[in-house]
């Protein structure tokens, strides 16, 4: 296994350590279970993300790796998703409702959102690393899940323990290592007045 790599951001305000050394991996473990407590600890946190009007609109679907539901999300990942996500102890779809009583919640996506950046800095606050995609089909998500009209799939989180770099793939392992960098502050703040 090769050393655990310290990718902690260069920030230019001081920050909290967990959110300053967190990022996004894409080689996982591909023998090592997901931790449990840890992993529940992950779901505890999204659980008491802010929403609108304390609507929780989020909804989960969590499956560990060996699972019918794993594979059937492996299979809805797009392009080079499937190659490395597959090795992920746990892939975790984070869905919204999308109405209640036939009002649209159009703040739903957002609070999913937080959801999901609360069980990702908790996650690695317990020592799992996750990476969220974009990449995946939404309709094939909820027709594996019946999540029918009135829920929709906005993102899926690969979770588990970081795989060996040195094994992987020389495209893995070149996208691994590429420095990571954030715009400037200035060019994402448009008034501050």
């Amino acid at each position: 296994m090769s050393p655990i790599l310290d990718r902690t951001a260069v920030t230019d305000a001081p920050i909290l350590d967990v959110l300053a050394e967190r990022w996004s991996t894409r080689i996982f473990d591909p023998v090592t279970p997901v931790d449990e407590a840890a992993l529940a600890s992950a779901l505890e946190a999204a659980r008491w993300a802010p929403s609108a009007n304390n609507s929780q609109p989020w909804r989960f679907v969590v499956a560990r790796r060996g699972s019918d539901a794993h594979r059937t999300i492996v299979e809805t990942l797009i392009g080079f998703n499937q190659s490395w996500a597959a090795d992920a102890a746990a892939l975790v779809v984070f869905a919204t409702t999308t109405a209640v009583d036939g009002k649209p919640l159009t703040w739903a996506a957002y609070d999913a959102g937080q959801a999901a950046a609360f069980f990702t800095v908790q996650a690695h606050a317990a020592g799992l690393h996750t990476h969220q995609m974009g990449g995946f089909d939404r309709e094939a998500i909820g027709a594996a899940f019946g999540f029918g009209e009135g829920i929709a799939a906005v993102t899926v989180m690969a979770v588990g323990a970081l795989g060996d770099v040195a094994a992987a793939s020389d495209a893995l392992r070149e996208r691994e290592l590429t420095p990571r960098t954030r715009r400037p502050v200035a060019e994402s703040v448009l008034l501050d007045a």
